[in-house]
């Protein structure tokens, strides 16, 4: 499996499997097949689309450790830019298709409505982690600066979560909202249990000489 994933072809051919929801996207506007509203359809998929990317990018770790495959950590940052890709979008068809591109009207809109808000925190925090994933960011800053920035992770997960919570509040429809929330709950709980658990296995620091 390793070798297969060190493959050239594999980081293009992870790449086009990811463009295929978007693909998807553009055949069913314009063959017409999102609904009686498709502006709103196209909004959602594009939602649903970034949770799914945040889930698949934090299962990278614990698929490569439970599994034995380093090879798999070459994905992580392609797959986090996806995340930021779609959510990018889902943004964007919000202020295109609901708000007609309308800064006042996206203003008073994200203070009336938290979710909206917490939609565009959620997006707040992507861009930063979009913008320094890069090798030269990670230079920049330092890579225990760099670590510590990137743990806003978490806080992405769980705004993304209470975004898609209170979308769904008003039509009283939370299955989808339990199985997100369980699933990035589990991966992000087996981050924070392997890192506790590197911790312990880690030798303690050898004692000074008495000379020294």
């Amino acid at each position: 499996m390793n070798k297969l994933l060190m493959h050239p072809a594999a980081k293009p051919a992870i790449f086009g499997l990811a463009l295929l929801p978007m693909a998807w996207m553009i055949l069913a506007t314009a063959t017409d097949q999102l609904g009686a509203n498709p502006a709103e359809a196209l909004i959602r998929s594009l939602g649903d689309w970034t949770l799914r990317m945040l889930c698949l990018v934090l299962a990278v770790t614990p698929l490569r450790v439970v599994t034995g495959t380093p090879a798999l950590a070459r994905f992580r940052r392609m797959l986090g830019l996806f995340v930021f890709f779609y959510a990018v979008l889902h943004l964007l068809a919000y202020a295109w298709f609901d708000m007609g591109l309308d800064g006042a009207e996206i203003a008073r809109d994200i203070a009336k409505r938290p979710f909206i808000l917490v939609g565009m925190l959620t997006g707040l925090l992507l861009l930063v982690l979009a913008a320094t994933s890069f090798n030269r960011a990670i230079r920049w800053l330092g890579a225990a600066r760099w670590r510590m920035l990137h743990r806003a992770v978490y806080a992405i997960a769980g705004l993304a979560v209470l975004h898609f919570y209170w979308m769904r509040a008003g039509k009283n429809d939370f299955a989808e909202v339990v199985v997100y929330a369980v699933l990035l709950a589990a991966l992000l709980g087996w981050r924070v249990w392997h890192r506790v658990q590197q911790h312990r296995r880690a030798p303690a620091p050898r004692p000074l000489s008495r000379g020294h």
